[in-house]
Order: C-alpha cells, then structure tokens, then sequence
C-alpha cells in the first residue's frame, strides 16, 4: 500500500500500534530494483510484522547521486516496490534523510544496508534517543544499482 500524506501515515501507525505489531522502516533509492534489494528487503521484514519503505523522491536523489539519477522515475519506483512481498508500505520522501519520517513513525527496529554503519547514519541519534533498534544487513554481493548502472554502461561502448 501506497502512503501518500502526513495524516494518512499517522492514522497508520496509531492503528499498527493499537494492534501491537512490531514495526520494521527501511529507506532508500531503489533506483533499479535488482536481486540485492529484493533480499535486503525480506531479511528486513524478517525483524518484525509490518514493513515501511521510505523511498526518496527523484529531486531527493539528484541531490545525493548526482544529475544522471534516478534513471526510474519516482511513481515507477513506487510501483514496483509496492509490488514486492514482504513490502506492506510505501512512503514517498523529498529530504535527503528520512528523520522526518522516522520521527513520524518511531519504528521499532530501523534496518538499513551493510555499506553503512550504525555511527555513520544521521538517523542513528533519533532512532535511540526514542528506544528504537538499529539493525545492520549484509548487502548480496555484487548486486548494487551502481554496479547495474555502471554494467550496462560498459555493454553499450
């Protein structure tokens, strides 16, 4: 399901609240989905009942990937992460980082990929400070958009 306002998320969250489910948030580009997200994303579902994406909204991207990204635009993204199974919400953002969000939501663990560390996300002093987890997944090996992009790139010279 598609969260698509403020008002809508916080109706959300009181209700997975009332019913004791654990909540699981993860964000991110998800700018080619390959293989790596699709793990990434069910190992993170695996921490709770309910999963929340945080998608970054193309403006958000271009400021950090540069004016080349995304190659997807934002309703395609939605789109085809909304269609992912272990997936049950998506949540569109224009910040770089999802403290808004975060500070909206309170999750109950926050799942983010290997390449980062607990002391180099921003989110990390929210996220404790309201008695939340921050939980550290190992990224699939070779899979990256990146890496995608960057193949595809090297097959068309």
């Amino acid at each position: 399901m598609i969260i698509t306002n403020k008002e809508l998320l916080i109706n959300l969250i009181e209700e997975l609240r009332k019913n004791n489910l654990k909540i699981v948030f993860t964000n991110g580009c998800f700018d080619i989905l390959h293989k790596g997200h699709v793990k990434y994303l069910s190992e993170a579902k695996k921490f709770g009942d309910v999963l929340i994406v945080g998608i970054n909204s193309d403006s958000s991207i271009k400021k950090i990937k540069g004016n080349k990204r995304p190659i997807i635009p934002l309703e395609s993204r939605i789109e085809v992460l909304d269609a992912v199974n272990s997936v049950d919400f998506v949540i569109p953002f224009e910040e770089e980082t999802p403290l808004e969000l975060i500070s909206v939501i309170k999750p109950d663990i926050h799942v983010k990929g290997g390449d980062y560390t607990i002391e180099s996300l921003p989110e990390s002093k929210l996220i404790l400070e309201y008695g939340g987890e921050i939980k550290i997944i190992t990224l699939v090996n070779g899979f990256s958009t990146t890496n995608v992009v960057n193949s595809i790139l090297e097959m068309n010279k």
